[in-house]
């Protein structure tokens, strides 16, 4: 195998893969990157069962010659030393040769380095998928959606269902759940595709999808989506994602939602967002990140929280809109803030069953976006 291919175009194409490189693995082989050089161009490969990265270098981009293939072959090469050679080469060009026992040659201007590589046939193979189900998102739509639910999602893996995010497509809507008992963010958006789709119930890992998002362009591109063989395919561009649909029945979420509340409330997102922030840096303190929310009769919010040690934090803001009941609740200031810092909307309402049911947080201008948080029970009340 021999090729010569411009190292910024190379380095960027191993960066993406790089994303799937985990040194956890118990599999020695997938500590490496697999390229695999064809006269039509390179396809660079990384894996650590969970998720699988591919990414595709034509030999022209746009009319510039980009890879010079001298000999078709394949090699997998040690991620952690390649990516960082490859990126400190001093030349602008790169020449990768294999020889005899796939011992690799680097060249570039006065630079040789040779590392010994892998047997490409030892790599495990990516899933082949069927493209029975595809629908097709936008970029800037779906790295907002992950945004706005992956947070949420459980770190315990005792309940490994929920350290995932939910999908469900019916009647072109496609919506996104996450949930780790303690809270939940739901997102909704409409899309636009075929009857043949089939999302229900669809369990994808919370760290696949950040990953995901890390190679999603902010411009609006078209993102293909594949559902096959208990895997879920992603394709942008040149690049290819893969991830594991994840094993297991995801607990129904809606019958955490009350159908009714005693208390609603309209209120500033930025104002409540800073007087919580506040308020947490003394809880924080006290490592219990509770705070306390009072709705008093003069239409104004009090935000407070205290530490034995250090002292109190009391703060008013003015609601636009309070009706119902008043009442006092303490919940996770953490919670609150991830919340609030994801939700564009200059108001929020927030509604209350009373001060030991779910809060439901919404954003003011669309009711595509809901998150949930559960009360504390606090010895004062």
């Amino acid at each position: 195998m021999k090729l010569n291919i411009l190292k910024d175009v190379f380095n960027e194409a191993i960066q993406h893969v790089s994303k799937a490189i985990s040194s956890r693995t118990t599999i020695p082989i997938l500590t490496g990157i697999k390229i695999d050089v064809e006269p039509t161009g390179i396809t660079l490969t990384a894996s650590d069962t969970e998720i699988s990265i591919q990414s595709f270098i034509p030999i022209e981009i746009d009319g510039t010659e980009i890879v010079q293939v001298m000999t078709p072959g394949s090699v997998v090469l040690p991620a952690k030393f390649f990516i960082e050679m490859t990126r400190k080469l001093p030349s602008s060009d790169v020449t990768l040769e294999v020889k005899e026992n796939f011992i690799t040659w680097i060249r570039s201007g006065s630079a040789e380095i040779q590392i010994v590589g892998l047997d490409p046939e030892e790599y495990p193979l990516l899933p082949q998928l069927e493209e029975n189900n595809v629908m097709t998102i936008s970029s800037d739509l779906l790295k907002s959606m992950i945004r706005q639910t992956t947070f949420a999602v459980s770190t315990s893996e005792t309940s490994p269902i929920l350290t995932g995010v939910l999908w469900n497509f019916q009647q072109e809507r496609l919506k996104m759940i996450a949930c780790d008992r303690l809270r939940m963010a739901s997102r909704e958006a409409q899309i636009a595709i075929g009857d043949a789709v089939d999302l229900q119930n669809i369990v994808i890992a919370g760290k696949s999808l950040n990953e995901l998002s890390k190679l999603l362009p902010d411009h609006n591109m078209g993102i293909e989506i594949v559902v096959a063989n208990n895997q879920v395919l992603f394709k942008m561009d040149r690049i290819s994602f893969y991830t594991r649909i994840l094993d297991g029945a995801y607990p129904d979420t809606s019958k955490l939602i009350p159908q009714s509340f005693q208390t609603e409330l309209t209120v500033d997102t930025r104002k409540l967002a800073d007087s919580i922030d506040r308020a947490y840096l003394l809880s924080r303190e006290e490592k219990t990140n509770i705070v306390k929310m009072t709705l008093k009769e003069d239409q104004t919010v009090e935000i407070s929280s205290s530490s034995s040690e250090l002292g109190k934090v009391t703060e008013n803001i003015e609601a636009h809109q309070l009706s119902g009941d008043l009442l006092s609740i303490s919940f996770n200031s953490k919670y609150m803030l991830d919340a609030l810092k994801i939700i564009d909307s200059e108001h929020i309402q927030i509604c209350f069953r009373g001060s030991m049911q779910p809060i439901i947080i919404k954003p003011g201008d669309h009711g595509n976006m809901l998150h949930l948080i559960m009360p504390y029970r606090t010895t004062n009340g």
